[in-house]
């Protein structure tokens, strides 16, 4: 009965609508849009098929289009590469593939087929849903007896709702109960609270985010400790921090100590000694001649030098005569002063007074009275 309108209007302009369908697929996998027609027999050379995705009611943008015996399957950009045609178009089968669909994919899509004047159309609703990401865990707290403990879990992308479960993993990597004194945050689900910490709080907790699109899950560490090995831990990096900083002290004395002791022993050869003593005279006995020959100076003539020590004792006998009349002083520069005129000796006398006259060499300067 139904096929009877259309053999009668077979040559006026007929459209067939289909029921609209939906779908929904997860995020990475393939889809096929399904949209068969019975047009391709007609005339080969007029059959236009266009897939369209309506953004809005407004705004829509072409897919994949066969016209003029070609395909155009490049009109998208965000969907180029993963749209075609599934089988033989032409003789019926225009149903749309994507392939690795993500969350722009989603919208309606319109089957449009055209041919000899005329139209076969489907309507299809794409929902693509993302699994959550995998979530992150972390803690929040202290992890000491008594204290209070947050456990934290949040995914940063995935279709909503997406909800969070919290559970504990023993050595068998068996899922159990929270502790009693757990609290879950109701307005923030990815939160636990753990209160009043004992050892038996110690283990591994697991997080487990889930939407209709799957899970995935994350896992943390809870290691409570007393709050006496808190304090020798501390003492002992304290102790092991100070024992460096001793040791790292005594390498850089012992350095700086041989440095110091090398620079003494290369400066010593280039320094002027300045309490060194001067050179003391001698006085040397008439029996020694020789002795007295190398305190002496050298560069004057023996005869100035006799000449000089006769005058010199000349002058001290005159003053231990007459003390009063001449100082000692005066008498010396006064001796200094004609030192170049040396007077004529009286040797009678001296001997009266018990001298002892020395031959001193040419080369010594010196004349010796004992």
């Amino acid at each position: 009965m139904s096929a009877l309108p259309i053999l009668f209007l077979a040559s006026c302009s007929v459209w067939l609508s289909k029921a609209q369908t939906e779908f929904k697929r997860v995020a990475e996998e393939n889809v096929t849009l399904p949209c068969h027609h019975r047009l391709g027999l007609l005339e080969q050379g007029s059959l236009d098929i266009e897939w369209l995705l309506h953004i809005s009611e407004t705004v829509q943008k072409a897919v994949i289009t066969y016209s003029g015996g070609r395909v155009y399957d490049d009109l998208n950009e965000e969907q180029k590469g993963r749209v075609s045609f599934t089988s033989n178009f032409l003789a019926g089968d225009a149903s749309l593939q994507i392939i690795s669909l993500q969350s722009s994919d989603a919208g309606k899509y319109i089957c449009k087929v055209k041919n000899a004047g005329q139209y076969e159309w489907a309507r299809i609703t794409l929902k693509v849903v993302e699994k959550p990401s995998k979530p992150k865990c972390w803690l929040e707290g202290e992890l000491l007896e008594g204290k209070e403990l947050s456990l934290q879990c949040r995914s940063a992308s995935g279709t909503a709702p997406i909800s969070y479960r919290w559970q504990r993993i023993n050595e068998e990597d068996r899922a159990e109960h929270l502790p009693p004194t757990s609290r879950v945050n109701i307005s923030n689900p990815g939160q636990v609270l753990l209160k009043n910490l004992t050892q038996m709080s110690t283990g591994l907790y697991q997080c487990i985010a889930t939407n209709e699109a799957g899970q995935e899950t994350c896992v943390v560490q809870v290691t409570v400790q007393h709050a006496q090995n808190i304090g020798m831990i501390a003492g002992a990096v304290c102790g092991v921090v100070v024992g460096l900083s001793l040791l790292l002290l005594a390498v850089r004395l012992t350095i700086r100590r041989k440095e110091k002791k090398r620079y003494e022993e290369e400066e010593a050869p280039n320094e002027i000694r300045e309490d060194a003593e001067a050179p003391k005279a001698h006085l040397v006995k008439p029996s020694s001649s020789s002795s007295g020959s190398r305190s002496s100076r050298s560069g004057s003539s023996s005869t100035r030098s006799t000449a000089n020590s006769a005058s010199r004792s000349q002058r001290t006998l005159s003053t231990e005569a007459t003390p009063h009349l001449t100082p000692p002083q005066y008498s010396r520069r006064e001796a200094e002063g004609k030192e170049t005129e040396p007077k004529k000796v009286d040797y009678t006398n001296l001997m009266k007074m018990g001298a002892t006259l020395v031959m001193v060499p040419a080369q010594s300067r010196a004349f010796q009275t004992v």
